[in-house]
């Protein structure tokens, strides 16, 4: 996923079924068109669609495996349609005919794309094409009106000139019209959005030689944990992270970094942006020069690593110009004087907000790494203490603390 990507079917994964009609070949170009902006696409392919498109040229295209059967043993010992209908975010149907319409409605399960239909939880959205005259037939009007009452999505056909050289209602939609109405359908809503955040997180890695390196014990869980709380409410969220071990939250833009100087410039390409939120544990120092070579142990001498200081992204961000996010906040990892190393850090960073983490050792355990927070919210008007929490707990209270600032600030 790449940061420069701002539609809303970025990172979304959908299902496409064609059906059989002569409109089937625009499906062609709506899959190059979707993954241009990002979305996943997986095809099911009816029989009677593979007489206007072919498996291959919709493999191509998608970059995926065209499905087609069934029975085939491959993919129902992996159980296929019940693994198609449950990882997409959004079931297509396109061209929807008039005979996929009637057995959508009457639940039958008698070729993969129906029984992938009748298994899925997922939203179901159709495109509806056929002759005008199939398409006014009240059997087809009933069926079109119950599957609207059974919460399926359309894509309103068009009228105009037909294959079968009639004018009239039944074209199917254009494949400008299926890209916005899937991005209309895909748009974030909530508090946040048309914002956009980012988020860093993690460790950073810097290389000592090319094997070793020197880093800090982050996991990155609280930077994931408020990348999805500010998704969740409605942002675009731009996530850089240094090396961990968590899955790419979904619906959220992740660029991978590993040094301090890398997150830097990614933070720098990420901007303009509305708020900054830096929960990553960036190391303060890295190698004057990393060795060429591993270096060796020398009769017990103790080579002298010579160390310069990182960029400071906080401050960075906090000092970006016009470019500066509307709110800047950082977090302040110490194991003592928490809050008056926090407040300090506020006002030598020129940052809005701090969050003090404590994370000295309890127990014998160390706070980073695990899934429990204890933080203090300071800002210029005081400071909150919240009560030890589950980072993800965390991360809600701090987006509707974002999600508040903009209410007081810009209405």
């Amino acid at each position: 996923m790449t940061l420069d990507s701002h539609s809303p079917v970025d990172g979304k994964r959908l299902l496409l079924i064609i059906g059989g009609g002569i409109a089937a070949y625009k499906c062609l170009d709506l899959i190059r068109r979707l993954r241009e902006r990002g979305m996943t696409v997986r095809v099911i392919l009816t029989k009677s669609g593979e007489q206007f498109v072919t498996p291959l040229s919709l493999s191509a295209l998608s970059g995926e495996k065209t499905y087609t059967d069934l029975f085939s043993l491959t993919d129902e010992v992996e159980m296929g349609h019940i693994r198609l209908s449950r990882e997409a975010d959004l079931i297509l149907v396109a061209p929807a005919t008039a005979d996929m319409m009637a057995k959508m409605v009457a639940g039958l399960a008698d070729n993969l794309a129906t029984t992938t239909l009748l298994a899925t939880d997922k939203p179901v959205m159709i495109a509806p094409s056929m002759n005008s005259r199939m398409w006014h037939h009240g059997a087809t009007m009933r069926n079109f009106a119950q599957l609207v009452q059974d919460g399926v999505h359309v894509i309103p056909s068009t009228s105009g000139s037909l294959a079968c050289g009639e004018v009239g209602a039944g074209r199917l939609a254009e494949v400008d019209d299926m890209v916005t109405a899937l991005e209309n359908f895909f748009a974030p809503t909530g508090p946040l959005a048309g914002k956009h955040v980012i988020v860093t997180a993690g460790p950073t890695y810097e290389a000592i030689d090319p094997v070793r390196y020197m880093a800090n014990r982050s996991s990155g869980k609280q930077g994931y944990a408020i990348a999805r709380a500010l998704r969740d409410l409605g942002a675009r969220v731009s996530l850089i992270s240094g090396p961990t071990r968590l899955d790419d939250p979904h619906g959220v833009a992740v660029v991978n970094i590993e040094s301090a100087r890398e997150m830097q410039t990614a933070c720098q390409n990420a901007l303009p942006a509305d708020v900054a939120v830096c929960v990553a544990a960036v190391a303060d120092w890295r190698m004057a020069s990393e060795a060429p070579q591993k270096i060796k142990k020398q009769g017990g001498e103790i080579p002298a690593l010579k160390m310069v200081e990182n960029p400071d992204i906080l401050k960075m961000l906090s000092c970006a110009g016009d470019n500066r996010p509307s709110l800047v906040i950082g977090f302040a990892a110490e194991t003592e004087n928490l809050h008056d190393n926090a407040k300090a850090k506020l006002k030598s960073k020129g940052c809005d907000w701090i969050i003090a983490n404590d994370v000295s050792p309890r127990d014998g355990q160390s706070v980073m790494g695990g899934d429990h927070n204890r933080v203090s919210l300071i800002t210029a008007s005081g400071t909150e203490d919240w009560d030890n929490a589950h980072k993800d707990e965390v991360a809600r209270r701090l987006a509707k603390k974002i999600e508040h600032y903009f209410i007081e600030h810009q209405g």
